[in-house]
């Protein structure tokens, strides 16, 4: 493509971001809608690599650089840095907001060209919880291997409080004990709580790029990618974060299927080895995926293995999604377990990307 038609495509990415973000972070949809109009702030992404060309790169360097800087005038219009913040539709959002890029501009083309967007979703642990309850139900203690474990928080599942309210008025049902991370989601259907949470014995985290929590400013791009409109989402990441810095998880940098033998075999000895990824593997080529998905047919006939997802089917061809869902663009939690193997799949539930809410079949 040449400069002119992708300048074009990233006005065209702003104005529909402008729209489809307006539910959910209005401050960003405020923002887009002023970009579009304004070729010298869309431009800020032809220094990104084309594949990562989105809105939300640039707004996650931005924000990284706020969260820096929280005293700014333009943190005025954040919620997640002010306790009353301006309204996005106040009329001095766009020049601050210019002023702040125009003073950071060598910052921003810095951070677009080498970042790119990591996700490390605390609330999916709601999601894992479940299944993992009824695997060490089944086997006793185990071990977790997060795929695209990014910052490795979600490692840390039994260290969390959680509160499963049904959507038919009964009675909630809490997993842990105090923690500074509590996590909610409404559920529908008969879910598995488990009465405690599951006997840890080991875990270990992949990431082709890994978050290190306990460096200030790689632990600052994990929280600017959040959306500063999605407060409760912020603050349990924060919580987490600091969890995970005092007993670091252990992150393997590498190819999720070059490395996920090799981390199965190092965790394998202190209990029965569980893998868990939540929408990492639609990154993935279908190659690669058909790959993943042979070496842990592979490990599964030699060897008692679990496997929890939480992917979109659509998104994941080559997972062994049933039939009826194969097309589903939605998030379904799926359990594959090898037993002497043998293999075995259960579609457990449809669920919100983020944790919100979970339907069990």
């Amino acid at each position: 493509m040449d400069d002119l038609s992708d300048e074009f495509e990233l006005k065209r990415r702003f104005a529909e971001f402008s729209v489809t973000s307006l539910p959910r972070a209005p401050l960003y949809a405020s923002l887009s809608a002023g970009i579009t109009a304004d070729p010298s702030l869309h431009r800020l992404l032809l220094d990104a690599p084309p594949s990562q060309r989105l809105p939300v790169l640039l707004f996650a360097s931005i924000h990284s650089l706020l969260l820096a800087e929280p005293t700014h005038p333009l943190a005025d219009w954040y919620p997640n840095l002010r306790s009353v913040p301006r309204l996005p539709q106040d009329d001095e959002l766009m020049p601050t907001f210019l002023a702040f890029v125009r003073d950071h501009l060598n910052e921003i083309k810095q951070l677009v060209s080498t970042r790119s967007t990591q996700t490390n979703e605390v609330g999916r642990s709601l999601l894992f919880l479940p299944p993992l309850g009824m695997i060490t139900q089944e086997v006793g203690a185990v071990t977790m291997v997060d795929v695209g474990t990014s910052g490795g928080v979600n490692l840390l599942l039994d260290k969390f409080t959680y509160l499963y309210e049904p959507d038919n008025g009964s009675l909630a049902s809490t997993v842990g004990a105090s923690s500074t991370v509590s996590l909610t989601t409404s559920t529908r259907g008969a879910v598995p709580i488990p009465a405690r949470l599951p006997s840890i014995a080991g875990r270990l985290g992949i990431d082709v790029n890994p978050i290190d929590v306990t460096n200030a400013e790689q632990a600052r791009w994990l929280e600017a990618c959040v959306w500063p409109d999605q407060l409760e989402r912020f603050r349990h990441l924060r919580s987490a974060i600091e969890l995970a810095r005092i007993d670091p998880p252990r992150i393997v940098k590498g190819d999720l299927v070059a490395e996920i033998s090799k981390a199965l075999a190092r965790v394998r000895p202190l209990g029965h080895p569980v893998i868990i990824n939540s929408w990492v593997l639609n990154y993935l080529h279908d190659s690669d995926r058909d790959a993943f998905m042979y070496e842990l047919e592979h490990i599964g006939a030699a060897s008692n293995l679990s496997w929890i997802a939480a992917e979109a089917p659509a998104l994941t061809a080559g997972l062994p999604w049933p039939c009826e869902i194969a097309e589903n663009e939605r998030t379904q939690l799926l359990l594959t377990t090898w037993r002497d193997g043998i293999r075995t799949v259960r579609h457990l539930a449809e669920c919100h990307p983020h944790g919100f809410w979970m339907h069990w079949r």
